[in-house]
């Protein structure tokens, strides 16, 4: 095996194992694309078709995730004698497209039921389901109460709706309790993960759930055992929002959730839900071609300032509004809102920053960043530790003071399990709940600087100063001359990508820096760069491929700080992700340059 480097100018390079026992390098427009799955370990001619060409008939039977057809039967049962049924939901964008898929099959189902929807407040009433909204649902006469997205660990809630006579069908995707005996007493809880559970894929998000209970009433409703026509329609167009929400909370992008995210991207585009529409003008994509990037870093971002900065509420009725008008209204608020954020945002961040840098938190003698402070907006905390995990690559926790209480949300770094660190700190909490990547907690005021010490003391102990440095996921090698517009739509077959299938990133090795750096941008914050590959020309008119110039332009966006490095004849290995530019009127590859090595 030929030695690779180790780092690059910004990252630590991490290698698929099986980078250097890919197939040969053909020269035919798919053959990057078959090395590159070789080297993400798919070998089989039958899991490559699936991964390549997947169908709607490759998701599982709804029933058989536990407790499915328990929840079906009560509320087609509730919607024919027309009971009130109130959908909760949470206010993130897997929690507000989940209520949405539920509250468009129970109005097709039966138009005249008297179905609501609740969406708890991000400051008043924090995640999950509570107990007093049950009381209050109970009150105006709820008879069934479905939660999505949340519930699953609800005991109490469970136990006071049961006293109140009220039906509760929990649905969720979170980590569940161990045992059975620990779940909640509810009429029934829904989960592809529940302890008892055999169901083939346990990484389905809230919106996954909630489509599949859709799914599974639609068969109930029928004498046949198929959907109608008409609600056969309505499960497709719900797609759309399944996909949003499976992308929007960072859900795998492999199995039943790589079906779901590629046909509901087709179902955003030619969307008929008059707020879905709304919300792709306002974000200026109405005549693009929508992928999971416009998804995760413009359609949702407006979504989630929605419960970040005001109430959810608002986005639960832009895709359950008939109104047109109103659609576009609140699609505007939405907009608003998000221009709110983002400057909320920025705020918070340049002030963590100065006081982790003040502090000595970004010393690599310090390997966590935690931070309090009584005037950050609990609904932003949690964007802003994300920017500090990137920007220093550290865990980040950042704390606020409500009511008081100090609040905080996490964000970690690969292989330092943050839900774990809080366990080891958990004589300072109050609570804390999450996962390895991220979390949330509270705890007393008078705690925090015994907290602030302990988590980092403990952080600075387990995190490997190496595991500072981000690490750079390659995929294979490849030539530059390989990047032609064609191999590069063949690697676009991989798309949707995210969260376990990541967009492609190659290794040029061995190209020459062939004239100096352009500056891009207003500020020059921005980098061009025209290189050769000293590999050697590459073969001409194989397979009726054209060769290419010996030249090739990378772009290197917010590269502008290591113009200075970047000197004309200097050789180095590229990680590049390949892109097609259509600037210029015609298709032209320009790899984007994630990090370098000189050789």
């Amino acid at each position: 095996m030929t030695l690779l480097p180790a780092r690059g100018l910004t990252r630590r390079w991490v290698y698929r194992t099986g980078i250097d026992a890919a197939t040969p390098m053909e020269q035919t427009p798919d053959a990057l694309a078959r090395r590159l799955l070789h080297a993400r370990g798919m070998h089989d001619a039958d899991e490559l078709d699936r991964f390549l060409n997947p169908r709607l008939t490759h998701l599982h039977d709804p029933s058989l995730i536990p407790g499915m057809h328990t929840a079906a039967r009560r509320l087609l049962d509730a919607l024919r004698a027309r009971e009130p049924i109130v959908i909760y939901g949470d206010y993130d964008v897997d929690g507000i497209t989940s209520t949405a898929i539920l509250y468009h099959l129970f109005k097709h189902l039966q138009p005249e039921a008297p179905i609501s929807t609740y969406v708890p407040h991000r400051l008043d009433e924090g995640y999950g389901l509570n107990t007093h909204a049950v009381e209050e649902l109970a009150q105006r006469g709820a008879k069934v109460i479905v939660t999505v997205d949340c519930g699953v660990t609800a005991i109490a809630q469970a136990k006071r709706a049961r006293e109140l006579g009220v039906d509760l069908i929990i649905t969720d995707h979170h980590n569940p309790p161990v045992t059975m005996e620990e779940l909640p007493d509810a009429f029934a809880v829904v989960h592809p993960r529940r302890p008892d559970s055999s169901y083939p894929f346990g990484e389905l998000c809230g919106a996954g759930v909630a489509y599949k209970l859709a799914w599974a009433m639609s068969v109930l409703d029928s004498s046949s055992g198929r959907a109608g026509e008409s609600t056969r329609a309505l499960l497709i167009d719900s797609l759309a929002f399944a996909a949003l929400g499976s992308i929007a909370d960072v859900v795998p992008l492999i199995g039943e959730n790589r079906v779901i995210t590629r046909f509901g991207l087709e179902r955003i585009r030619s969307t008929k839900n008059i707020g879905l529409r709304a919300l792709i003008d306002a974000a200026g994509l109405g005549g693009s071609k929508v992928d999971s990037f416009d998804v995760g870093f413009k359609l949702a971002p407006r979504l989630n300032a929605s419960g970040r900065m005001a109430h959810a509420e608002q986005a639960v009725e832009l895709f359950t509004t008939a109104d047109t008008s109103r659609a576009a209204e609140i699609a505007e608020f939405l907009e608003q809102q998000n221009r709110q954020r983002r400057a909320v945002e920025d705020q918070i961040l340049r002030e963590a920053i100065e006081m982790a840098q003040t502090q000595g938190m970004t010393r690599e003698d310090r390997r966590a960043i935690v931070l309090a402070s009584e005037n950050w907006h609990a609904g932003v905390v949690g964007i802003v530790c994300s920017r500090l995990v990137e920007r220093f690559g550290r865990p980040a926790i950042l704390l606020h003071t409500h009511d008081g209480i100090s609040h905080g949300s996490g964000r970690s770094i690969e292989g330092f399990n943050l839900h774990g660190a809080l366990q080891a700190c958990a004589e300072h909490l109050t609570k804390f709940g999450g996962h390895d990547m991220a979390a949330g907690l509270s705890l007393d005021p008078a705690k925090v600087n015994a907290f602030v010490e302990s988590f980092i003391a403990f952080a600075t102990s387990q995190i490997p100063a190496e595991n500072l440095t981000r690490e750079l996921h390659i995929d294979c090698t490849a030539q530059a001359h390989e990047l032609t517009p064609l191999s590069v739509a063949q690697l676009d077959r991989l798309a949707p990508f995210g969260r376990g299938n990541p967009s492609p990133t190659l290794l040029l090795r061995n190209l020459v820096l062939a004239a100096p750096p352009t500056p891009l941008g207003k500020t020059g914050e921005h980098l061009a760069l025209t290189v050769r590959d000293a590999n050697g020309a590459p073969p001409r008119g194989v397979n009726g491929l054209s060769a290419p110039s010996k030249l090739y332009r990378l772009v290197a966006w917010r590269w502008g700080e290591h113009r200075a490095k970047l000197v004309t004849s200097s050789r180095f290995d590229a990680v590049v992700k390949p892109s097609i530019s259509t600037f210029s009127g015609s298709p032209t590859v320009e790899p984007e340059l994630i990090d370098l090595a000189f050789r």
